[in-house]
């Protein structure tokens, strides 16, 4: 059995839920993740700096840094779980690297799940270190880079990381890895777990640190060779928790009034709200700041910042900002906010007990984004949310007996998810037998195959199982659906990789449109003086050229029902995809204004995503493996007259199998852009389904010899 430590000494919290026995670990049943600080401005007086050391003096963790040092040096492997407010995240690298451990021009990777923690962390302590956040500590995020050669901190989201190892399959520019905030289970980070331990193996002066805010420290240690365990004490302060005495109809009526009697009723200190999207967001803000200003001028005012992953950095940063003087800040967010990031000031939480997931079904290939019950695991970690720096309150908007009735753990992303980008990456870094892969919880093994048919009909793997060359090494590169990669790659060959750029951003990011309920007819209006014939991706690239030409004007986007802040995300998005295009020797210029050449090009890639119309009912039904869909209502073609074949770019299911963001093609167009899957048949000419049925029938059976083990294959 493996060594487990405890370091550090803080207060216990206060038990909101009435629980009994305490584990080794003194912990708190409503604890938040380990301390991160808020975002302040760069440090630029020695006055800021010497603070900044005082606090990093009173941290919990501090006490531990000697034990932690001791046994970085002493295993390769250590797990630390660290009790909420103990400063691990932001301290433990900066130990590490006054420790010297980054000799010989050597990094420390601190992965993040969420690229919003990496970056406001990482300005955090470039602050507590002294210099200019991309200097000696930086980041590096999907689509925005701020570190240099001279970084020897970096903050990194775990696909980042991901991809960082497919040019460099050892990591050999980091001493240390450290995986925080292991216990979200994200899908890059269960793969990354798998990585490096196979990385161990080969480089045995790579330091591993696995952290975990909760006790799962059990699992993580027996995966990674009975590592040692290092509990560090927290400083968590009484979170009273409170129960709805009935489950509301509408959680958002709820929550709204929640706020409103929270304000008028509470002292002191910021909310935090917990919403399940960035629609249900946008909406309470809408009714929460009309409420307000109906209130007598006897309260506070009330600055609502929302924050949720498609909205742009600095307007999430304004979620980190002191509220200004007689003023109660109300944030209203997604479980962005549960783990990963702390907003100082909070003192009460509004948790609604759900979010918005999304599951994936590897027989149907059907995403289901559906609304779901949270863990207890994260009922807790919201509700420590509101005990970091004083004493706080947590108000659930639904009933105790519902949350002794919930799962204690959320299931893992790499359960539930679609693995095809997933797969590629592991593929190009040179993981042939993924189905063999050391997961620490294995996917279904459906969806590793599913994934692997759509990679070598998209020819991104060769029939023999191995990586392709140049193409699948080249979709491999770009951060994007491997779907979108060979559309990029073949809209260089077209010369219109400018128009496929622009529609791979605009997909990147969601509710370019946005439609108030009073204002939904307005909206669509204004919607369909930019929808074209050919459907959805060509009247995404009509918005943003539009966006363009008239000098990205705000008020523009007010009165066409365009999202300002979508779109800067998108501007954002484009600045890096041009840039990677630049560096591997494609055009990001190249430009042609014939539609049809840009809905060929969209075919190379996502002719697996086609439908083909069944009948007058406006019904489709997909070639790859004949489901009954229709077209979503979002869909500009969703009142026009049907057209006979299209491409979809997902399939979703809610109240019916959906297919979104539609365009029209031809089915002609088939063989042409993906010879190696379609064959010249009258039959998809005629609206039939025969001739993608012989390629999906041998991209199946290409699969199935990959996957039959050995002694299936009469190896021995």
């Amino acid at each position: 059995m493996q060594n487990h430590r405890q370091v550090g000494r803080g207060k216990r919290a206060h038990d909101g839920e009435g629980s009994g026995g305490t584990p080794p670990l003194k912990r708190s049943k409503t604890r938040a993740p380990a301390g991160k600080r808020n975002v302040g401005s760069s440090s630029s007086s020695s006055g800021r700096w010497k603070e900044l050391q005082l606090q990093r003096k009173r941290l919990p963790i501090t006490v531990g840094r000697s034990a932690i040092l001791e046994e970085v040096r002493g295993s390769q492997c250590v797990i630390i779980v660290g009790e909420t407010g103990s400063g691990k995240t932001t301290q433990i690298p900066q130990y590490l690297m006054e420790s010297g451990l980054c000799k010989g021009h050597k990094r420390i990777a601190v992965t993040q799940p969420r690229r919003v923690a990496a970056m406001t962390v990482s300005k955090r302590v470039s602050e507590e270190v002294g210099c200019r956040l991309g200097d000696k500590v930086g980041y590096s995020v999907r689509f925005d880079d701020c570190s240099s050669e001279r970084t020897l901190i970096k903050y990194v989201t775990d696909g980042t990381l991901l991809r960082e190892a497919i040019t460099d399959d050892t990591l050999s520019e980091y001493s240390v890895v450290i995986l925080d905030e292991a216990h979200e289970r994200s899908l890059h980070t269960d793969v990354l777990f798998g990585l490096v331990k196979q990385i161990m193996k080969r480089r045995h002066d790579l330091k591993v640190i696995v952290m975990s805010a909760t006790l799962q420290a059990e699992s993580f240690s027996s995966f990674f060779n009975d590592a040692p365990v290092l509990f560090i004490e927290g400083r968590q302060f009484p979170v009273d928790v409170f129960y709805a005495e009935e489950s509301p109809a509408d959680y958002l009526d709820a929550a709204m009034l929640s706020v409103l009697q929270i304000h008028m009723e509470e002292s002191s200190g910021d909310i935090l709200a917990f919403l399940t999207g960035q629609e249900e967001i946008e909406a309470l803000a809408a009714l929460l700041n009309e409420k307000a200003r109906l209130l007598p001028l006897t309260y506070d005012k009330l600055l609502v910042c929302p924050i949720y992953a498609a909205l742009p950095s600095e307007q999430q940063m304004l979620a980190f900002q002191p509220a200004p003087a007689n003023t109660r800040k109300v944030i209203l967010a997604t479980n962005i906010a549960e783990t990963s990031i702390t907003i100082n000031g909070v003192r009460f939480v509004v948790d609604c007990g759900l979010v918005k997931a999304r599951g994936y079904n590897p027989k149907s290939g059907v995403d289901a984004l559906a609304i779901i019950p949270i863990s207890k695991a994260a009922c807790r970690q919201r509700a420590g949310r509101a005990g970091r720096e004083a004493p706080g309150k947590c108000f659930r908007l639904f009933t105790q007996e519902s949350f002794q009735g919930l799962a204690e753990d959320s299931v893992p992303e790499i359960k539930r998810a679609n693995l095809t980008t997933v797969v590629l990456q592991m593929m190009s870094m040179g993981i042939k037998d993924v189905l063999a892969f050391d997961f620490m919880d294995k996917p279904p093994r459906e969806t590793l195959i599913r994934a692997m048919e759509a990679l070598l009909a998209l020819g991104a793997l060769t029939p023999e199982g191995d990586i392709s060359r140049p193409l699948g090494e080249q979709m491999a590169m770009f951060p994007v659906d491997p779907k979108f990669a060979k559309c990029l790659i073949t809209a260089q060959e077209y010369g219109c990789l400018a128009e496929m750029i622009i529609i791979t951003g605009m997909l990147s990011v969601e509710n370019i449109f946005f439609a108030p309920k009073e204002q939904r007819g307005k909206a669509d209006v204004a919607k369909r003086k930019f929808s074209s014939f050919y459907g959805d991706h060509l009247t995404l690239l009509k918005v943003y050229r539009e966006f363009v030409h008239l000098k990205r004007d705000f008020q523009w986007c007010r009165t066409h029902f365009v999202n300002f802040r979508s779109m800067q995300k998108v501007e954002d998005v484009l600045k890096q995809l041009r840039d990677f295009c630049k560096r591997i020797g494609m055009n990001p210029e190249s430009s042609c204004d014939e539609p049809e050449i840009i809905c060929k090009c969209l075919t190379s890639g996502f002719f697996l995503n086609v439908a083909m119309l069944m009948d007058e009912t406006g019904k489709f039904r997909t070639l790859t493996d004949s489901q009954e869909v229709c077209i979503h209502p979002s869909s500009v073609l969703f009142a026009t007259k049907k057209p006979r074949c299209v491409l979809f770019n997902e399939l979703v299911c809610t109240t019916k199998r959906y297919i979104r963001d539609v365009t029209l093609i031809e089915s002609s167009w088939l063989p042409e852009m993906a010879p190696d899957y379609f064959v010249t048949s009258t039959s998809v000419v005629d609206g039939g389904s025969g001739s993608s049925s012989t390629g999906n029938q041998r991209v199946k059976n290409q699969v199935r010899k990959l996957t039959q083990s050995p002694q299936s294959r009469g190896i021995h």
